[in-house]
């Protein structure tokens, strides 16, 4: 029978028996969202090509963006009053149908309801999964659960767009989505004997009035603000500042956006390292191909590098003994160099071969960190905020990041050009190496 974490061995390993399946059920969700997401960029042409909506480019990611706001504001709240136990036999199903209805698309309405039941699906999970964690794991366990979920992404950022690059010539588009719905329901399947032995929890938590309607406010707002940036217009972004900004007050723990110690301290962490490294990260490839005349498969190298120093601090993190508080801080000061290396890339003269570089010690930056923020949040929210905490992680995360690559296409267009980027790219890998170094100063004194 699966134990709770005050009543499982400090010895007990993540492979072991009596963890083995759940270990392994959790990153096989992991890793087919991580596939699924990364994979649908290199089919995504070919895909609006057949369905005659090439003029709805962006639509496809914004609906899954979208409803995985949502979706994770709601997942958190029902995990706190029942558990992670209905999360994770919904959202995983709302995923798979999503998968089988893409795969069946004969139109882009079509197409786009299956991705928001995927980014539905795929934002529930992954709170769950948080909460899940919490509940099965020892503490000391934790580190190494969180590392092992960031390498989740590792093989599928390395392999994912390629695949679906040969499936989508090979078989058709189609099974970049149908060829993942078995995967999906062995996920599923691997975690039933450790959802059915879940203890029952029942907690109402602190009233959160408003929840619903600030979690639609929010997914809408992004949405708003990501079609803004895309296609140039300034209504379209005002009115989703105006939808995000109350919606965060209810979305987030109280002072976030102040770094209130606790808490919303460690959310604000999350939002900071995932805004400044994505906001980078959009514009490598652009960088590498318009300034130094990469190919587009060149130019995607640095990105494959940083996700094996993603993993591989996220591995050696589980395993070293040291207090989270300064895994977060040394992370922090090592994204901020590679950051600030990253502008070294940006002018046209001969340094474009050290973005890989760079980009690898950025990489590592995260890694070291984001499953240290994860442990953090879990540790300083109550057990009937677990779902909560882990909702606010995910959104800070989705929020900060929209805003930081927004700020990207802002300076593109008020300083330079998609043929000429290097002044606004500039100004952009430097400006977030300055927030990275914002985030190492708030977590100067944070103890675990």
């Amino acid at each position: 029978m699966t134990t709770t974490p005050a009543e499982a061995p400090t010895g007990n390993p993540l492979w072991g028996r009596q963890n083995r399946a759940t270990t392994v059920g959790i990153l096989l969700l992991i890793t087919i969202g991580a596939f699924e997401h990364l994979g649908v960029s290199t089919a995504m042409p070919r895909m609006l090509a057949e369905l005659d909506g090439g003029h709805l480019y962006s639509w496809p990611f914004t609906a899954f963006l979208a409803a995985s706001v949502i979706s994770t504001v709601l997942a958190g709240r029902v995990a706190d009053r029942i558990g992670p136990r209905p999360v994770l036999l919904v959202g995983p199903a709302l995923f798979l149908v999503g998968l089988v209805v893409a795969g069946t698309a004969t139109a882009m309405p079509t197409l786009l309801a299956a991705r928001f039941l995927q980014g539905l699906g795929l934002g529930a999970e992954a709170v769950a999964i948080y909460v899940l964690i919490a509940m099965v794991y020892p503490e000391n366990l934790r580190p190494r659960m969180f590392g092992l979920l960031a390498a989740a992404w590792v093989v599928p950022s390395i392999l994912g767009p390629t695949a679906a690059g040969v499936v989508t010539e090979l078989v058709g588009w189609r099974w970049v989505f149908l060829g993942l719905a078995p995967l999906a329901l062995l996920g599923v399947l691997l975690l039933i004997p450790t959802l059915r032995d879940l203890p029952s929890t029942e907690s109402s938590g602190p009233a959160r009035r408003g929840l619903p309607l600030a979690a639609v406010a929010a997914g809408t707002g992004i949405a708003a603000l990501t079609w803004a940036v895309q296609h140039k217009t300034l209504w379209l972004g005002l009115l989703g500042l105006v939808l995000l900004a109350p919606a965060l007050r209810v979305l987030l723990p109280a002072g976030t956006l102040r770094g209130r110690p606790g808490l919303p301290r460690v959310v604000l962490g999350r939002g900071l390292f995932a805004g400044a490294f994505f906001g980078v990260e959009a514009f490598v490839p652009l960088t590498l191909t318009a300034v130094h005349g990469y190919s587009p498969a060149l130019a995607g190298l640095p990105l494959t590098v940083g996700a094996l120093g993603w993993s591989a601090a996220s591995w050696w993190q589980g395993r070293v003994e040291l207090p989270r508080s300064v895994l977060v801080r040394i992370g922090f000061t090592i994204l901020a160099v590679g950051l600030a290396g990253m502008a070294l890339v940006a002018p046209d003269w001969p340094l474009a071969w050290t973005a890989s570089l760079w980009w690898a010690i950025a990489g590592a930056g995260m890694g070291m960190a984001f499953p240290a923020v994860s442990v953090l949040a879990l540790d300083y929210a109550a057990e009937s905020e677990r779902g909560f905490a882990s909702s606010a992680l995910q959104v800070s995360d989705m929020v900060f990041s929209a805003v930081m690559v927004g700020t990207g296409g802002v300076l593109l267009a008020a300083l330079a050009s998609t043929a000429a980027p290097t002044q606004a790219v500039l100004v952009l890998n430097l400006a977030m190496a300055g927030v990275a170094a914002l985030g190492a100063l708030l977590f100067a004194r944070v103890r675990d």
